[in-house]
């Protein structure tokens, strides 16, 4: 019950004028930011030790440190070539397999996969697929890195709400995730096509990819498509080496990686509250489960 009322504001809350509010709070240059960058590490058990720059004062804005680069070594690359390496910093929300297309959300809970890509031609390629659903906290490293190589053919902007993605909301608010404001990267893949959804949530005041730039804001009204080229060598074509970045979020969300049927299995173990490090080991391609290792 206690849930069920920390989740009911939410419906009623003006969620993109209060992100909107905090794009602009985050990206204010202020004496006051180191301070502000302490607490916040202080309050979240942030890791300064791991950043690129450890000194908050290096950081012009909130958002400069919110969107912080590591430094290198701190997330080493799984590497074996056939093992799908994580494209986050967070924790297993939901991992399993689509069925026909409905997703877990939790308990008693799913969506439709048509509904969260934005319709039946784009979901096609994943049902009876594989998923995981991966949620950035705010203490959280906050860029979205490709999980094995892929060429990117098409991105879907769906615009919605922004209602937190915290766990309590994850378990009361029906359909949540294919009723958020939402970026999706369709990329093709030595394991076939592979979508990585970017989840848009209260306070998430941004969401950019690293072809893009910034998606949103401004939110908008009408969902709309992008396709690319899918031959690597086309002029404005999008190849994207795994482990590299592909986007970033302002505070904390939700990444969800979808895989077409057959392609792949998740690592026995991983489970809801599976605590992750970007670049591990989450999965092997179908075809390598025999020899793979940890």
């Amino acid at each position: 019950m206690l849930a069920y009322l920390k989740s009911w504001p939410l419906y009623v809350l003006p969620q993109h004028a209060v992100s909107r509010l905090i794009f602009r709070a985050t990206r204010l240059r202020s004496p006051l930011v180191p301070a502000v960058i302490r607490w916040f590490s202080a309050r979240y058990g942030v890791d300064m030790n791991e950043a690129k720059n450890p000194d908050p004062t290096a950081y012009p804005t909130f958002n400069a440190f919110f969107t912080r680069a590591l430094r290198d070594g701190a997330r080493p690359l799984a590497q074996q070539p056939d093992t799908i390496a994580c494209p986050v910093d967070g924790t297993v929300s939901a991992i399993g397999t689509v069925d026909d297309t409905r997703v877990f959300q939790a308990k008693g809970r799913d969506y439709s996969l048509v509904e969260l890509l934005g319709g039946e031609h784009q979901a096609a390629p994943y049902r009876n697929g594989c998923f995981a659903t991966l949620y950035l906290s705010p203490r959280d490293y906050h860029r979205i890195h490709m999980p094995l190589d892929g060429i990117l053919t098409r991105m879907t902007y769906v615009p919605g709400r922004l209602f937190s993605v915290a766990p309590h909301t994850v378990a009361t608010i029906p359909r949540l995730f294919a009723r958020n404001e939402r970026v999706i990267a369709h990329f093709d893949t030595a394991l076939g096509p592979m979508a990585a959804v970017l989840v848009g949530a209260i306070n998430v005041a941004a969401i950019e990819t690293v072809w893009a730039g910034l998606i949103t804001p401004p939110p908008g009204k009408v969902a709309r498509e992008t396709d690319y080229p899918p031959n690597a060598d086309a002029e404005g074509a999008v190849r994207l080496a795994r482990g590299s970045e592909l986007g970033r979020f302002n505070m904390g969300s939700t990444v969800i990686l979808i895989f077409g049927p057959g392609a792949m299995s998740w690592d026995a173990g991983l489970a809801a509250g599976s605590p992750l490090r970007m670049g591990q080991r989450i999965g092997t391609q179908a075809r390598a489960q025999g020899n793979a290792s940890t």
